[in-house]
């Protein structure tokens, strides 16, 4: 029948630790030495251990101790505590340290080809027993599983203000291009504007999205309406298919665009749109001990990336 006596704040850690300790040596006096106490405290401990259980834990002999029926099944759970303890102090340890545990990160487009991946296999070279779960959403949705604590930090475009709650770090500036297959006929033209490209088959993002608004006033500045043939898509996948496999036309961060060997940037006078990627997290929550060095890495991969970017500051670039 369960009393509860071990959980009514009697039992403490170190009567586990001289119990398993007897044991081992099949002397009081013998673990005393062990523990470097004095044996009236071990034999104390003893008493109040039995006492708190009710049973007798060892017979008494000549030469020393020998568990009872009772001392042997309690001792080997007591056993089985300490280990799980020294698991438990082990892992802690090696998550503080970055080798063990796990960061969520979320990522929408911009990052999530180049950056983000190079970041990653950097971490899991130096930390084998990291775990890195990567989740793909909106930038909407993203911001409330970051406020939620759902993921550990976003990677992406940094744009307008966010809540108190969230703090930015922008890693590069990136343009965004427009890009078509190698195969595509739009290559053929010199310097096309967009009143030569509004006829053919585009892929926009989703209205709502800051891309899509920077998108509309190019269009309306150049004095041109949207495309009307086109589709509108947030799956990097399926732009990704579509872009390789049919003649569309898509606006994309560069880095995108020039990593995927069957497409081309489109040779257009158009200026670029400059996004800013960076890193965002929870500004009143520590990052774990993973995903603190996820960020080093990020960081480490972004400066590479800075030197091979194109200045965003450059005339007609937009920001």
């Amino acid at each position: 029948m369960v009393t509860g006596r071990l959980l009514d704040g009697r039992l403490k850690l170190r009567h586990l630790v001289i119990v398993t300790t007897i044991a081992e040596h099949g002397s009081v006096v013998r673990a005393a030495d062990a523990l470097h106490v004095t044996q009236p405290v071990v034999t104390r401990a003893l008493h109040e251990l039995e006492s708190i259980l009710g049973v007798q834990l060892f017979d008494r002999h000549a030469r020393g101790v020998i568990p009872t029926r009772y001392g042997t099944s309690f001792i080997g759970h007591a056993q089985a505590v300490i280990a799980q303890l020294r698991d438990a102090e082990q892992q802690v340890a090696l998550m503080a340290s970055g080798e063990l545990g796990t960061v969520t990160v979320g990522t929408h487009l911009a990052g999530s080809n180049v950056l983000l991946p190079r970041a990653i296999a950097g971490l899991k070279r130096a930390h084998p027993s990291v775990t890195v779960v990567v989740r793909e959403a909106t930038p909407d949705a993203l911001q409330a599983d970051l406020l939620s604590g759902d993921v550990d930090l976003t990677i992406g475009r940094l744009t307008g203000a966010v809540p108190p709650r969230l703090h930015r770090m922008q890693l590069y500036v990136e343009p965004i291009r427009l890009a078509a297959r190698k195969e595509h006929p739009v290559h053929q033209l010199r310097a096309p504007r967009l009143a030569d490209l509004v006829d053919r088959a585009w892929i926009l993002p989703v209205e709502q999205t800051m891309l899509r608004t920077e998108l509309e006033d190019m269009f309306a500045h150049e004095g041109v309406a949207l495309p009307a043939d086109r589709i509108e898509c947030t799956s990097m996948l399926t732009l990704q298919h579509l872009l390789e496999s049919t003649d569309v036309i898509a606006a994309l961060p560069m880095l995108i665009a020039t990593a995927n060997e069957h497409l081309a940037l489109i040779d257009t006078t158009l200026p670029a749109i400059g996004r800013a990627v960076g890193v965002t997290v929870a500004a009143d929550r520590t990052l774990p001990p993973a995903g603190e060095r996820l960020l080093e890495n990020l960081r480490s991969v972004a400066k590479e990336l800075r030197e091979n970017i194109p200045s965003a500051d450059q005339p007609g670039t937009r920001r």
